[in-house]
């Protein structure tokens, strides 16, 4: 069976070229240029100068606006309400191409530096019980810098094709002829991506990011929400342990928490897998484990003053593999 990580690194992947890749296939983007979306190859315009010329009435204006801007709109907000109600930060944890980049650095920093960003006190245990090994190694900190000035510059550019012809921004890169506007925009936001990349990754992600508070907004209003939960009847076989899932978190989250805690969890599931291989080497279930439903309640409730009824089965050998619990 394939592991959940090597799902998140399928779909990280493929959504990570397809957000490059989508402006110079006409996928999607804005251009500045014409002043209006591209999107699946055509011009994604709304009929006004159509309608000033008399060539449309005001009921096909109507319903062009309606196809082209409310409909759209409604089935993206829609849609990241229903997944952000069910299951969270999904598509921060599965998907976003930031958080891509962030968890690479952040990996990469640990094997240069021991420490998963500049800002932690404490280096990493270099063998963890889960099996982890990282001995830094002060060598890499050149490829690390190297690593964040290319995804910074890499993102520059993209997000320029956003806006202006790929094939002329493109063009002109690989000819050295930018214009002074693309040079200025690629220099800034370069700069400013790796200042971020390099000292606000999962900051970003957790105080900045406006698509991630929103989902994390959605997702606190669902108590039966998928949520990473702890059994805590059987916590005191966390004392012994070298708190492997808190160290396997790229947002810097304590995983034992209760869900408020957890606010800006990306359901990335890397704690449960850290704890499933502890308890591997102890012959026990694993003490982290995503759940909903009834099984989610007391997750959800802790921090909020009242304790819910929660089936006795949800952590146990017979549910091992399953989320619901709806006894």
């Amino acid at each position: 069976m394939i592991s959940t990580q090597k799902k998140r690194l399928f779909w990280r992947t493929l959504f990570f070229l397809l957000f490059i890749l989508a402006p110079p296939l006409d996928l999607f983007r804005f251009d500045l240029t014409q002043n209006h979306l591209v999107f699946l190859g055509r011009p994604w315009i709304l009929g006004i100068d159509a309608y000033q010329a008399g060539q449309l009435s005001d009921m096909e204006l109507i319903w062009s606006v309606f196809l082209h801007i409310f409909l759209p709109i409604g089935l993206v907000v829609g849609l990241g309400i229903y997944v952000s109600w069910k299951w969270g930060r999904l598509y921060c944890g599965w998907l976003c191409p930031h958080f891509s980049v962030v968890e690479l650095i952040n990996a990469m920093m640990r094997r240069a530096s021991g420490k998963l960003s500049i800002w932690d006190r404490q280096k990493l245990p270099e063998r963890q019980q889960d099996g982890t090994v990282c001995v830094p190694n002060r060598q890499l900190w050149p490829l690390t810098i190297l690593t964040i000035l290319f995804f910074a510059f890499l993102w520059a550019v993209v997000l320029l094709t956003y806006l202006l012809p790929p094939r002329e921004i493109y063009s002109n890169l690989f000819h050295g002829t930018l214009t002074r506007n693309q040079f200025t925009f690629i220099t800034v936001a370069t700069i400013l991506l790796t200042i971020e990349f390099a000292l606000a990754r999962h900051l970003f992600c957790r105080f900045g990011c406006a698509i991630g508070l929103f989902q994390s907004l959605v997702w606190m209003g669902n108590k039966k929400a998928m949520v990473v939960a702890f059994d805590r009847k059987r916590a005191r076989e966390c004392a012994s342990c070298d708190a492997s899932c808190e160290h396997a978190c790229p947002m810097r989250l304590k995983p034992r928490s209760s869900k408020l805690r957890m606010f800006t969890c990306t359901q990335c599931l890397q704690c449960v897998q850290a704890c499933e291989r502890v308890q591997e080497k102890r012959n026990g279930l694993s003490l982290l484990k995503p759940l909903e439903d009834k099984c989610a309640l007391d997750t959800s409730a802790r921090g909020f003053g009242y304790r819910p009824e929660v089936p006795e089965s949800c952590f146990s050998l017979e549910n091992k593999n399953k989320r619901c619990c709806t006894e």
